[in-house]
């Protein structure tokens, strides 16, 4: 389990084959969960500058490869008693997204990220979603076209890969671990029967 928020941004060394080796200040140990780019890789060999994951086909073929090169967001598991910052990342990629647009709004930026249409329903406004391992809120829903928008502090930008981010960049997205759970909660409702968000909205502030 992890939490969204970068610990450090980390230098790849090498990647061949199925083997990604990087080199951070962070020392893991071999057996450890670790996401690389909110992905949840697992640690098989290390020293004293370095560490190597394992990256199977199946997760290649999911994740945006692309951003497996120079810097990667790097995040250690959660372990018991650590502060709950960010939100609850399970380091499950779901899919990769398009940045479309990149605005300038006041002392921050707006990005437009396009996802697969059968992903869309999990993306909530004012929720949760992670962007390559990054915990982020989602301002708004654009369902029709299949894109949200978040809007990105200077701080984040800094100190993240949205610096480097450009239009057409790509991206691996974790929609909200809850929102994907309620909706196949209720997914076999009847049609005059079901929830809307802001309906789920109003039983969880009651808890």
């Amino acid at each position: 389990m992890f939490t969204g928020l970068i610990r450090e941004l980390a230098k790849v060394k090498s990647l061949n084959g199925s083997t990604l080796t990087i080199s951070s200040n962070y020392t893991p140990k071999i057996g450890d969960s670790i996401a690389i780019n909110g992905a949840c890789l697992t640690v098989i060999q290390t020293s004293s500058t370095l560490f190597s994951v394992e990256l199977s086909p199946e997760s290649q073929k999911i994740l945006a490869m692309e951003n497996y090169k120079d810097v990667v967001h790097m995040e250690p598991a959660m372990m018991m008693g650590d502060r709950f910052e960010g939100h609850i990342v399970q380091g499950h990629v779901d899919c990769i997204g398009q940045i479309t647009s990149i605005n300038q709004s006041g002392n921050s930026t707006d990005f437009f990220i396009t996802i697969p249409s059968e992903y869309i329903k999990f993306v909530i406004p004012k929720g949760s979603i992670t962007v390559d391992g990054v915990s982020l809120t989602v301002n708004d829903v654009d369902k029709k076209n299949n894109t949200f928008r978040l809007t990105i502090i200077p701080h984040t930008i800094k100190n993240t890969l949205f610096k480097d981010y450009k239009l057409n960049s790509k991206v691996n997205i974790e929609t909200d671990m809850f929102a994907r759970y309620v909706y196949n909660m209720f997914s076999n409702i009847k049609e005059d029967e079901k929830l809307s968000w802001s309906d789920v909205d109003k039983v969880m502030a009651r808890y």
